[in-house]
């Protein structure tokens, strides 16, 4: 492993592949509901907390993942961190009462002259030791080159022209609550002061407090489920987003799926990108349903 360093910011690339600690969350039906009502989810088995919302999976593993990036990036960079991409695979839904088994480690690292990632990487496993899902969270450093990087990049998951020229299957408009930000914050567990504190978001360059990003993420899930999979979660085998721009409180979003490549027999495979505002807030979305 090696060292970049660039505008004397240094990477440390021997963190990589190094496991954080393995930490344990016990899955409860209050927990899911809340979550799921957290982020006007529709879907009646998440609202009454029997089977967790998709994008719930970032809950147990959320304590695993900045450590993880902190490995390698300097800590003094965290208030330069935001949430890059997202990409989950799911084995199985997760359900009240599971134990879950959860860690993470960095798996690689590339600078460019705007900003710098970290590719984090986490599994979560159930009591038995089974695969319950595996996930991909690229944090970007704003700003900062790290350099050449070294390491794995996460899975790619792009929008093409050619999936934007198909007739959408679904198009699907939801409204982001003034209060979403205060309600996500505790049903998730991120406590980050540019969702809470206008102020704060102000001072950090943002029009001011914005919206949890796996927040608006989780919308385009169940816009998803609802329109593609008659809202089975069981069905649902991949979701992967890159985090375009910001979505403010009190704002509409618009999310357009349209049909794509599988590239494996037995699936089906969707492309989508999310409108706020007349701009683009998500982007290289890919659902896969079996």
């Amino acid at each position: 492993m090696t060292t970049s360093e660039s505008a004397g910011v240094v990477f440390d690339g021997s963190g990589l592949g190094e496991w954080t600690d393995e930490e344990r969350f016990s899955v409860t039906a209050e927990r899911i509901a809340e979550y799921a009502a957290a982020t006007n989810d529709p879907i009646t088995a998440h609202r009454d907390g029997s089977i967790a919302p998709p994008v719930f999976a970032v809950v147990p593993v959320f304590t695993s993942m900045a450590p993880a990036a902190l490995s390698v990036a300097p800590v003094e960079l965290l208030m330069k961190l935001v949430h890059g991409e997202q990409d989950f695979r799911f084995h199985r839904p997760i359900r009240a009462g599971d134990e879950l088994v959860v860690r993470a480690k960095p798996i690689g690292y590339l600078g460019k002259p705007n900003g710098s990632t970290v590719v984090v990487y986490a599994e979560t496993r159930d009591a038995a030791g089974e695969l319950v899902n595996e996930q991909w969270l690229t944090a970007f450093f704003r700003k900062v080159d790290a350099g050449p990087g070294e390491g794995e990049t996460a899975p790619e998951h792009r929008i093409t022209d050619a999936d934007r020229a198909q007739d959408p299957v679904a198009t699907v408009t939801a409204h982001i609550d003034e209060d979403q930000t205060f309600r996500y914050s505790p049903a998730s567990g991120d406590p980050m002061p540019i969702h809470l504190d206008d102020e704060i978001a102000r001072m950090a360059g943002l029009p001011g407090i914005i919206n949890h990003g796996l927040c608006t993420m989780a919308f385009t899930s169940w816009a998803a489920l609802t329109e593609l999979a008659d809202g089975d979660t069981a069905r649902l085998r991949r979701l992967a987003v890159r985090f375009a721009k910001p979505v403010l409180p009190g704002q509409d979003i618009t999310t357009t799926l349209w049909p794509t490549d599988s590239g494996a027999p037995g699936v089906t495979a969707y492309a989508f990108e999310t409108e706020a505002a007349g701009q683009i807030a998500i982007t290289d979305g890919r659902v896969e349903f079996n």
